[in-house]
C-alpha cells in the first residue's frame, strides 16, 4: 500500500476511533490527518527512547507497560494539537487500542502484504 493511501487511512482510523469514544474529540478530518502525522513522528522519535528507558518495568509487567507508553504518546499528541482532545489517561489507552485495531483492519483490507 502506498504511503499516501496509508496516511489517508490512518487519518480515517483516527476519525472513526474518535467517533466511537466519547472521551476523544477531533474537530474534523484535517485534524485527524494531522493527528496521524504527528503520532507517527512521535512514535518514530520519542517512543523508542521511552521503551529503552523503561525496559525494567516493561519486563516486570510482561510488556503491559508498553500500553502505558502508547497512552502517553496519545496524550503528548493531544497537548500538541488544538483540534484533538483526549479527556484523560484511560481514554488515551482506549484510543490507542482501538486505533491499532482500525489500522490493522485497514492494512488487511487494502491488501498490504507483510514483509518476512
Amino acid at each position: 500500500m502506498s504511503g499516501i493511501v496509508r496516511f489517508l487511512l490512518s487519518g480515517l482510523a483516527v476519525l472513526l476511533t474518535a467517533y466511537l469514544l466519547p472521551g476523544v474529540h477531533v474537530e474534523h478530518y484535517g485534524y485527524a490527518l494531522l493527528v496521524a502525522a504527528v503520532l507517527a513522528i512521535v512514535n518514530f522519535i520519542i517512543k523508542p527512547i521511552l521503551i529503552v528507558l523503561t525496559i525494567p518495568i516493561t519486563v516486570l509487567t510482561l510488556g503491559l507497560f508498553l500500553l502505558v507508553i502508547n497512552a502517553l504518546m496519545i496524550l503528548l499528541v493531544d497537548s500538541l494539537i488544538d483540534g484533538f482532545r483526549v479527556d484523560g489517561f484511560w481514554w488515551a489507552l482506549a484510543f490507542s487500542l482501538i486505533l491499532s485495531v482500525f489500522n490493522s483492519l485497514f492494512s488487511d483490507l487494502a491488501g498490504e502484504k507483510k514483509r518476512d
